[in-house]
């Protein structure tokens, strides 16, 4: 996996942790466990009951293990999205 994450490098993804968090910022660098970082970050709090929260973050570092999805964003997309009314469940932790 590492190998195909050095094209994410300087670009904007979202990752899914194995807790059930999404983080988006961009990816800076990673090593041999995937240990990930990540600057301008935010974290992408979901709700029912509103909209979705972005936590700031700035400079992150997520661990390997904790990694479930990673994924480039496309940022001409994701900045037209109104995130104060998208309403969403938020993610279960990952059940072994």
């Amino acid at each position: 996996m590492a190998s195909g994450l050095e094209s994410y490098i300087n670009h904007t993804v979202s990752i899914v942790t194995a807790d059930g968090r999404n983080f988006v910022g961009t990816l800076k660098g990673f090593d041999q466990t995937i240990n990930l970082i990540l600057d301008d970050s935010h974290e992408r709090v979901y709700s029912m009951s509103q909209g979705v929260e972005q936590v700031v973050l700035g400079l992150h570092i997520i661990r390997g293990d904790n990694v479930a999805i990673i994924g480039e964003m496309d940022e001409s997309i994701d900045s037209r999205l109104d995130l104060s009314s998208l309403r969403a469940e938020p993610l279960n932790a990952v059940q072994h």
